[in-house]
């Protein structure tokens, strides 16, 4: 199971839509684990994501610009691709 989410992106409309379904992921699946938002754009472009927003489950990339739903994201937690 997972146990970090980073949303990476500036602020933009797809980047709150993304942060705000990982944050519903965690919720409905009764996780406790944290959703981090990343901003910097250094920080970003060294993740290798130059497309926002950016979706990384314990360090790993899963997602670049493109919004995931909910239960792409809770599938994504549970292990799955």
């Amino acid at each position: 199971m997972a146990t970090r989410i980073e949303v990476l992106g500036t602020g933009c409309a797809k980047c709150k839509r993304l942060l705000k379904n990982a944050e519903e992921a965690v919720k409905e699946l009764g996780l406790n684990i944290e959703v981090a938002k990343i901003e910097d754009l250094h920080e970003i472009a060294r993740r290798g994501v130059m497309m926002t927003p950016g979706l990384v489950i314990d360090g790993e990339v899963v997602a670049v610009g493109r919004v995931p739903g909910v239960d792409e994201i809770k599938k994504l937690l549970s292990g799955g691709k």
